[in-house]
């Protein structure tokens, strides 16, 4: 095992990364959670809401650097 070097990302991406994930993961899991339940509306919504999620964190990455 290495040691990995973390001293290059700043604490605003660090943040806005782990803010991100904690966001688009639980919205993309509980979106395909719904389908499977039979509710369509409420996956496709949730999977969507993920989506845009993602795209807002590509926007705030590509801001911070």
């Amino acid at each position: 095992m290495t040691i990995v070097d973390t001293s290059d990302i700043s604490v605003e991406m660090f943040v806005a990364v782990m803010f991100f994930l904690l966001l688009i993961a639980p919205l993309a899991s509980l979106g395909v959670m719904r389908l499977f339940q039979g509710r369509k509306k409420a996956g496709f919504t949730l999977i969507g809401c993920g989506v845009a999620g993602y795209l807002i964190f590509q926007l705030i990455a590509g801001w911070l650097n």
